[in-house]
């Protein structure tokens, strides 16, 4: 299971999911297939991405980074966790 961070090129919104296949989500949100993401103008770019061993686990950082709801922080979490 991976989580992933999209970012809308025209309006900077960030977009945190989880899915098993991204290149198929990716496709979903650009397709406008999605609730959210569907709503805003522009393409989503997928800018980070981080593979768990199990869904429970992609979920809890999931919900942990929603709920900080914090710019700042979302994008300091993206370049420290780049590479791992």
């Amino acid at each position: 299971m991976f989580l992933y961070i999209l970012k809308n090129k025209d309006t900077n919104v960030y977009y945190i999911g989880i899915t098993n296949n991204i290149k198929r989500r990716l496709e979903e949100h650009n397709g406008k297939h999605n609730h959210y993401t569907g709503k805003i103008p522009g393409i989503w770019k997928l800018i980070f991405s981080k593979e768990y061993n199990n869904s429970h686990d992609a979920r809890k950082e999931e919900t942990r980074l929603k709920k900080a709801k914090n710019k700042r922080y979302l994008e300091w979490y993206i370049d420290n966790n780049k590479g791992l």
